[in-house]
């Protein structure tokens, strides 16, 4: 017997999930799922979090989505890595402070583990993220991570995307339809629940009742299924991260052949953070902060001085949100994917990423045989402990940093505002770095790598000094240090800048070369 779907809400969450499921849970045959996605032409999609992660492209690449349309239609860029600037120290003191989290993993053309070597002075006096791979000086240089040659979705250098929110859920919309998805365009005005506290049918304002198999609800941060209509409380995380608005505004380049910037940059303030991402056309920026610091007309001005003139009479959008999770994500026939169940400020662009989980783990436990409760259990369970780990590396960002300058950054500073699985985790690494050994592969979205590039890009000290006599290999990880130097210089000159990788994807799209037989 046929199974029935009802997403409520579009966006990039829901049509993601629409798409992602359609795929995997065969919605255009006979004996699959059937998919509905109901929306409503009077509430806009948030489109301000235009950063990802890099398994978005796994995800593309299942749905079938080519990259090349990608880009076109969704004004997409390549996004290579994080900027970080003045999170260190006082901008007064040091404003040059900066450094630079990149996708890319550490040498990947040695099984040795560099890092103990670097944390002893092998490299010299470089960053580890600059040592350890050539994606920094490639970034820096406003380059390409891949050629116009190289597969869908492939390259040599790792990364993910920047793209408008809103033609990004236009592609997908797009896809899914093609996939078998049904759109119905209305507003739902009511859920009504059966007597044993599940979704009966929700009650659109058009088409009347609706009635589905499953329920996931998609509608943002107002919840309508999942909060609203099934009491799911939020367990907010503000005593630990901090910020809970942002203010953002869009602003075209001066010209249209300036450099478009391979990362996100961002930038530490007085009471948050500003971003910076640049598509084919604009950029995308804004400020996130925090109300208990900082009011929205003091941030605003933050904003427009951050940006200059060019910030003179543009529109500006302020969006509250309060970081956290709800207690139930999956309760009885309802699921919540995207904001409708939780958020954490997008400083690593988590957003989308905790979408694609959802619609990934919803698939694997979709209830065939009607078990909602087992595994609804089981989702609920990856999902907050995902969510907490989130939390606990964002708020690394935060706790490393010696800025003293305003109450904000003094607060976040204190033992009391970091969890004691943080706190622990930073005391075992004072002595040992961190390794595989610390993720848990079921439930997070970041690896090792990252949380290395996190801590020593904020100046942590590991000693190791017990071990160093333990270790054989210093002339091998030397000639490796050196041979990443070198790759870095190489690769300054074998990939294309940013732009021009861009414009040509737009007029010809990729053009992968063919393997000899």
């Amino acid at each position: 017997m046929t199974k029935s779907v009802l997403i409520v809400g579009g966006g990039t969450a829901g049509w993601t999930t629409a798409a992602y499921m359609a795929q995997m849970l065969a919605a255009d045959t006979p004996g699959g799922v059937s998919i509905t996605l109901v929306e409503s032409d009077e509430i806009g999609i948030l489109g301000v979090g235009e950063g990802t992660f890099p398994i978005i492209r796994k995800t593309m690449r299942t749905i079938g989505i080519d990259e090349s349309e990608l880009i076109r239609d969704a004004n997409a860029t390549f996004k290579q890595g994080i900027r970080f600037n003045n999170w260190k120290k006082n901008p007064a003191d040091d404003p040059e402070n900066s450094y630079f989290h990149p996708f890319q993993v550490a040498s990947q053309h040695t099984d040795m583990d560099l890092l103990p070597y670097w944390l002893l002075g092998v490299a010299g006096d470089v960053p580890w993220a600059e040592a350890c791979t050539v994606q920094e000086r490639v970034v820096d240089g406003k380059l390409a991570p891949k050629l116009i040659t190289h597969p869908n979705y492939d390259g040599p250098l790792n990364y993910a995307y920047h793209f408008d929110a809103s033609k990004f859920a236009e592609v997908l919309r797009r896809r899914a339809m093609v996939m078998g998805v049904k759109r119905l365009i209305d507003t739902i005005e009511d859920v009504k629940l059966d007597e044993h506290g599940a979704i009966s049918y929700v009650q659109g304002r058009t088409h009347g009742e609706l009635k589905a198999d499953l329920y996931i609800d998609c509608t943002g941060f107002r919840a309508l299924l999942i909060g609203k209509a099934l009491g799911s409380e939020l367990t907010s995380f503000k005593n630990e991260l901090f910020c809970d608005r942002a203010v953002a505004m869009q602003i075209p380049y001066e010209h249209p052949n300036t450099p478009i910037p391979s990362c996100t940059y961002t930038t530490a303030k007085e009471s948050g953070w500003i971003w910076d991402i640049g598509l084919h056309d604009r950029r995308g920026l804004g400020y996130v902060y925090s109300s208990k610091y900082c009011s929205d007309d003091e941030a605003l001005a933050t904003l427009k001085k951050h940006i200059g003139p060019a910030a003179d009479n543009k529109q500006h959008k302020v969006l509250p949100f309060e970081p956290g999770i709800r207690k139930t994500q999956w309760h009885k026939n309802c699921v919540g994917i995207g904001l409708s169940v939780g958020f954490i400020e997008p400083l690593e662009a988590t957003g989308i990423s905790f979408a694609e989980i959802a619609a990934l783990m919803l698939c694997n436990l979709f209830p065939w045989s009607g078990d909602y409760e087992h595994s609804a259990t089981q989702f609920n369970k990856a999902m907050t402990t995902r969510f907490e780990h989130v939390k606990d590396f964002i708020k690394l960002h935060y706790y490393l940093s010696d800025r003293n300058d305003t109450q904000f950054w003094q607060d976040n500073r204190s033992p009391d505002s970091a969890s004691d699985y943080l706190k622990r985790k930073l005391e075992q690494w004072r002595h040992r770095p961190p390794s595989f050994l610390d993720i848990d592969l079921s439930h997070d979205i970041f690896d090792e790598n990252s949380w290395q590039y996190i801590l020593y890009g904020m100046g942590f000290k590991t000693d190791i000094s017990a071990r160093a006599d333990a270790l054989r290999f210093y002339d091998e990880a030397k000639r490796e240090f050196e041979s990443i130097r070198q790759q870095s210089k190489n690769a300054m000159s074998a990939v294309p800048t940013h732009r021009d990788l861009i414009n040509e994807v737009i007029k010809t799209g990729f053009r992968p070369k063919k393997m000899p037989r």
